[in-house]
């Protein structure tokens, strides 16, 4: 037989949680209460693939996409990438001979997946099969029919040969813990140790009225059919206690008919045979209440996994798989709420089998939302560190973090919120500015509680003298931090991400979560109870996931609508969007979630929900919200209509547009992929010598700082909401950007650039290059160049010609404003052979001028600070597209050699906010440089789509 390296029965639990070194001692077992007998067991053996799909996976969405698409075509897909049949037919002779019966199927439906496309094989080992098979002893302690513990000492063994590469025992263990932060102990401030969490008002919600009121869901969204999603639910299903009269789906239709929804609820339940009534009932009616409100065009499939009888422990994995590998009901999107216990080492079989897991989701074009947790910072492990739920924590799944959302009613109820409240209250421009960023589109109303004020990372702790209640021993605050079992995903890479644990260790893993939503603080989702007869108010990432696969379910209607396959695994695009168009997400900049701890202490706190209190030292490791990506609440929460927008458009492009980078990065730099005007536009946060290096020459530029409060891209792009203030937008008048210069790049140019002496680098460069710029950024990041094209590409749905494009457009200057959208030959400008400022060349823009609805070529600002949209039609896939604008008897174009001159140089009056959204300064010669006075977005998808225009 061949030992298995890190196939320890620690390896399989307690990675990071615990110093011991084997079961015993880690978990206080007393030798004398072990049994050798009794107990059997049900372990998935997990082969290797047949090839590997790293490659696949690693690539672009799109390119997945066309792969999956082509292999199900063929019908390869899993002859690819499931196990050799040679090889696994190698094993199931061998079980045989060893006597060990095979249990489950290629559906799953009682309980368990075996089948040669899941590479997994179910067994059923009692003591003496386990010993047989893995060349160890099972034991035990406790009863044989309900053990506390069933483990083994030592590593695991196989027979020589077989290609088993993953392990998972269908049994609810539980980690061991020890103190592996020394002796390390903080104070804590008394009272509330989360901001924005203590509102005296706390009123809850149906999921689609939060999704509406607070994340900006189209109202298109309440009536449509939407594709299934699956909900984990392990053990429970849809079990009802026995005092129930009616049945689960008139309970969930009595429940929709509560919330407004007058049509019925679909569901179905895999396995109902296995499922009971037990205390995981309350999570199984919150995860359907939240979709059955959020995306109730859904029908919702409840996956039960193994079940709650005979030697079976209804394990979120049987669950995951069971969902997975449904191709009968192939849900599209898959939820769980639910969390693991163990901490399987990286390297183990058991981290590998539940990895692979995941990876089959994303083969079968599944979308995973999972739960990050709920414990905060230490994620409920009394180790002295930081900690997350790590057995799910896969690169394949997107992982929904916590936030506490405040109305102008609640925030000003809340003590913790009253410095922001009153600064707000008084126009202090930095605070309001924050507010906005994190979503507030209109100034405070006094006594609102149907607009958002401020949203916050979700930390309910409160400490009184010693007691800490709610405390970090229960679920009272968003998790996240960092994942040291598993690497740093490429995404997070290409973000810009080294995510690092903030305690001690200072290990490097995959940062958590992705996204975030409301998960309590103040504000609840209202769900039915654990028996479905009541209505409820609930709370936690348990409720922001199934949100956020609500969204997704929403967000897959509309890449139908627009010619583009479902989402599957597209967390890339989700990092993507965040940097191209950071309007997508609201940015929560205020919080932490700090909660680790060791066991045992000067400080007392509850234990579940049975009143039973246990004691506990702070060590004070967490993670605090800031702008951008941040380890409390990753990229943010949603603005669902500008996600659905901006995935769109970039999914769009990946899958139907070859158009060349703006710049390309090679050994020596960066290069020039066409001939293009560039706008080289500068962000500092003081005066600053700027070089810009073209080809072997360069312009030397004094670098002017902006304005405290010029408008960024998420400021730009937020502002194109018809709903957004007026107000707000005017606030932020006259904010001078920093210096722009404007050069023509030949082909195979280097790009180059230096701020001040300072060190640049381009983090998030092969995220944005697709779509037409390049941040360079100086260290410390207060100050960048962004090199960005002057022109659009109409990237078109599904690629076809003779499109419409919305166009939207926010005024923020005072003049009359209009624009005209005209075709151009090639990223520099050119029309028929003329470059921009050349002869004839106005004339010949007029000619190439789109037409509007009316036949219109200059559509008309809305006035200042207001929001107007119109249309320019004709528009074929591929166009380039350049703008012009007419302000105060002048015209201006997108071209700086087309433009006034000021001290011997021409005037670049455009600047490039990302994806087609584009900024102008109206005044001649330069005026205020604020670039905001009239905001020109082109969407060339959503015309074609359902409900986004």
């Amino acid at each position: 037989m061949a030992e298995i390296a890190h196939s320890s029965y620690l390896d399989f639990t307690s990675y990071r949680t615990t110093s011991a070194t084997d079961p015993v001692s880690a978990y206080g077992i007393d030798p004398a209460d072990i049994q050798k007998t009794g107990s059997s067991i049900n372990v998935a053996l997990v082969l290797d693939r047949a090839n590997d799909p790293s490659a696949l996976l690693a690539g672009d969405w799109a390119g997945r996409q066309k792969a999956l698409a082509e292999l199900k075509a063929k019908g390869s897909l899993w002859s690819t990438y499931g196990a050799d049949p040679a090889e696994y037919q190698e094993v199931v002779k061998g079980l045989g001979a060893l006597g060990i019966p095979i249990i489950g199927d290629a559906t799953g439906s009682a309980g368990y997946v075996t089948s040669v496309e899941s590479r997994t094989i179910w067994v059923t080992l009692d003591s003496q099969t386990f010993d047989k098979l893995f060349g160890t002893e099972l034991l035990r302690v406790g009863p044989a029919d309900n053990p506390s513990h069933l483990f083994w000492n030592g590593n695991l063994s196989l027979p020589d040969g077989w290609d088993v590469t993953g392990i998972w025992p269908d049994v609810n263990a539980g980690h061991a813990v020890s103190n592996l932060a020394g002796k390390v102990a903080v104070d804590l401030p008394q009272g509330p140790q989360g901001i924005g969490n203590s509102s005296t008002i706390k009123p809850a919600y149906y999921a689609q009225d939060i999704g509406q009121t607070f994340y900006n869901f189209p109202t298109a969204w309440a009536g449509q059919a939407t594709g299934t999603i699956g909900l984990i639910e392990p053990g429970v299903g849809s079990a009802l206690p026995d005092r129930a009269t009616d049945s689960f789906g008139d309970l969930l239709n009595a429940f929709r008919q509560g919330a407004g929804i007058t049509t019925p609820g679909a569901y179905y339940t895999q396995n109902a045979a296995g499922q009971a009534f037990t205390a995981s009932a309350g999570e199984r009616s919150l995860d359907v209440g939240v979709v059955a409100s959020g995306a109730p065009g859904s029908t919702i499939g409840l996956y039960v996994g193994s079940g709650s009888t005979d030697v079976a422990q209804a394990t979120e994995y049987t669950a995951y798989q069971a969902a997975f590998w449904d191709t009968v009901h192939n849900p599209a999107v898959v939820s769980s709420s639910f969390l693991a216990g163990q901490h399987p080492a990286p390297g183990s079989p058991f981290a590998n089998a539940a990895d692979e897991l995941m990876v089959d989701a994303a083969l079968r074009n599944i979308s995973v939302y999972s739960a990050n947790g709920d414990g905060g910072s230490g994620g409920l492990v009394g180790n002295g560190l930081t900690n997350v739920y790590s057995a799910y924590i896969s690169p394949h799944a997107m992982l929904v973090g916590g936030t506490a959302l405040s109305s102008p009613a609640q925030a000003a109820a809340d003590p913790t919120l009253s410095d922001i409240v009153g600064k707000a209250a008084v126009g202090d421009l930095a605070t309001i500015w924050q507010l906005v960023a994190g979503g507030m589109t209109t100034l405070p109303q006094a006594g609102s509680l149907t607009t958002t004020e401020i949203e916050t990372v979700w930390n309910s702790y409160v400490l009184t003298g010693t007691n800490l209640d709610p405390g970090y021993l229960k679920n009272d605050a968003g998790s996240g931090g960092v994942d040291p079992s598993h690497p740093i995903p490429s995404y997070q890479l290409a973000y810009g991400l080294y995510p690092v644990t903030s305690d001690p260790s200072h290990e490097a893993g995959r940062g958590t979560p992705d996204v975030s939503a409301l998960a309590g603080g103040g504000m609840f989702y209202k769900v039915p109870s654990d028996d479905m007869t009541e209505v409820w108010h609930d709370f936690g990432t348990s409720a922001a996931t199934p949100f956020w696969a609500s969204m997704a379910a929403h967000l897959n209607v509309e890449f139908e609508a627009i010619g583009l396959p479902q989402l599957g695994y597209a967390n890339d695009l989700f990092y993507i969007a965040s940097v191209v168009a950071p309007a997508s997400f609201n940015d929560i900049t205020v919080g932490a979630n700090t909660s680790s701890y060791l066991e045992g202490g000067p400080l007392t706190a509850p234990i579940g929900k049975e009143g039973a209190t246990g004691t506990l030292t702070p060590t004070g490791y967490g993670y605090s919200a800031s702008p951008g990506y941040d380890l409390a609440t990753g990229l943010g929460s949603p603005n669902a209509l500008l996600l659905a927008r901006s995935l769109s458009a970039v999914a769009t492009s990946q899958y139907y547009f070859e158009t060349p980078d703006v710049l390309t990065q090679g050994s020596a730099g960066w290069t020039s992929t066409v001939d293009q005007s560039l706008l080289f536009q500068s962000t500092l946060g003081t005066d600053a010598s700027l070089f810009v290096g073209i080809g072997s020459g360069g312009m030397d530029v004094a670098g002017q700082a902006g304005g405290d409060f010029a408008w960024t891209s998420q400021f730009a792009q937020q502002s194109l909401q018809a709903d957004f203030s007026s107000e707000l937008v005017t606030m932020f008048d006259k904010q001078a950007q920093g210096t722009i210069v404007q050069a023509d790049v030949k082909s195979g140019d280097a790009v180059s650039v230096a701020i001040g002496g300072a060190a640049v680098t381009t983090p998030q460069a092969t995220l944005s290059t697709p779509f037409g710029f390049v941040d360079f950024v100086a260290a410390g990041a207060d100050s960048a160049v962004r090199a960005a094209r002057a022109v659009a590409v109409a990237e078109t749905a599904q690629h076809a010609d003779d499109q419409d494009a919305i166009v939207r457009m926010r005024q923020n200057g005072e003049n009359d404003q209009q624009v005209m959208f005209y075709q151009v030959d090639d990223y520099a400008g050119t029309i028929d052979g003329l470059a921009p400022g050349e002869p004839g060349y106005e004339m010949a823009a007029l000619a190439r001028a789109y037409q509007g609805q009316e036949g219109e070529i200059w559509l008309h600002g809305g006035g200042y600070g207001e929001y107007t949209q119109g249309e320019i039609t004709g528009v074929d896939a591929g166009d380039l597209i350049a703008t012009a604008l007419k302000s105060d008897g002048h015209t201006y174009y997108a071209f700086a050699e087309a433009n006034e001159e000021v001290d011997g140089a021409h005037v670049a009056h455009l600047w490039n906010y990302g994806l087609n959204t584009w900024g102008w300064e109206d005044l001649f010669g330069g005026g205020d440089r604020d670039y905001n006075d009239l905001v020109v977005q082109l969407d060339f998808t959503s015309a074609a789509g359902k409900g986004l225009a």
